[in-house]
């Protein structure tokens, strides 16, 4: 206990310890197995292993799966274009991340 009287939460991150085989990223995420391969092919996904069989997906790659397969399913946009898309969000995320630690507007006008 810290010297108020409260106890500090201790937790972790859930998917950082997470770890998926292709089959479990794609009924995860709804997508079809073709489209998880070309999302690797891209770059959109990296896993850790030589082939498809033994591929395995940190917890964070499911999000951006997840992310992949709207873009490809509701704006139709290619494997290509999902890869520049989400290169494109992960530079704004940093971005407004660097505003935020120099202490920018917070406001819906910096966005």
């Amino acid at each position: 206990m810290d010297h108020d009287g409260t106890a500090p939460i201790q937790g972790f991150v859930v998917e950082e310890q997470l770890e998926l085989t292709l089959v479990e990223l794609c009924q995860a995420c709804h997508a079809d197995e073709a489209f998880v391969v070309r999302w690797v092919w891209e770059g959109v996904l990296e896993p850790s292993g030589d082939t498809p069989q033994n591929w395995r997906f940190r917890g964070d790659a499911l999000r951006r799966a997840r992310m992949a397969w709207r873009l490809s399913r509701d704006l139709e946009i290619d494997s290509a274009g999902v890869a520049l898309a989400l290169d494109l969000l992960d530079e704004l995320a940093a971005l407004r991340a660097r505003l935020e630690r120099a202490g920018g507007d917070h406001g819906p006008a910096a966005r």
